[in-house]
């Protein structure tokens, strides 16, 4: 069982990352995490991936006030998702044509999905951003939504004004990768040890998904 969950956590975040680099190829917008991300890459002249390693283990230092323990996946992620995503940018080229940059954003948005439900459906510990939103739930007791909703509102509003690229595929993201973690986690959760914990893990991990 051990096995099944390392590779299917290290097959999601390759897939998360190349999905990162898919993004950014179609040139129609990214998800609020990394039109900040793509923000400071612009600002700093690092790569994208190397700044989502950064911030990862910036955001994973905010943990430690709000009582957070990382996992294996918690680690990996912070690594992982910013080496596949350099990796793709220098394998797939740049689309100028609107049909390859539609088709771009929607194999991005479902190669995410994927990767969501692989990475969570492992359970070995939740991103680093996943982990922030979570963490502050619970010591604030405010909603997951509103916790969730509020940190993606910032972080877009800076990744703008650094330069992000906001458009329809941030749109379509945001109404998109919801129901599709949520189809797809089932498939790839690994089963808990009682069938209580369980049947409540993928309504919890769904909520934490799109942040990675």
């Amino acid at each position: 069982m051990m096995t099944r969950r390392i590779t299917q956590l290290l097959i999601g975040l390759a897939m998360y990352g190349i999905s990162l680099a898919m993004f950014i190829r179609a040139g129609l917008g990214l998800d609020p995490w990394d039109v900040f991300h793509q923000g400071v890459s612009q600002k700093t002249g690092f790569s994208i991936g190397v700044v989502v390693i950064a911030v990862s283990f910036l955001v994973l230092l905010l943990w430690i006030p709000l009582r957070q323990m990382p996992g294996i996946g918690t680690i990996a992620n912070a690594v992982l998702v910013g080496l596949f995503a350099d990796l793709g940018l220098w394998l797939i080229p740049a689309f100028s044509h609107l049909g390859g940059q539609i088709a771009m954003l929607a194999g991005a948005v479902i190669l995410n999905g994927i990767a969501s439900a692989c990475y969570i459906g492992a359970r070995l510990g939740p991103g680093a951003r996943d982990g922030l939103m979570t963490g502050l739930v619970r010591r604030t007791g405010w909603s997951v939504r509103l916790v969730r909703t509020g940190i993606e509102v910032v972080v877009l509003a800076v990744g703008f004004l650094l330069g992000g690229s906001v458009g329809v595929g941030t749109v379509v993201y945001a109404l998109a990768i919801g129901p599709i973690v949520q189809v797809l986690l089932p498939k790839f959760m690994v089963p808990e040890k009682t069938e209580a914990t369980a049947s409540t893990a993928p309504t919890e991990a769904v909520e934490a998904a799109p942040a990675a």
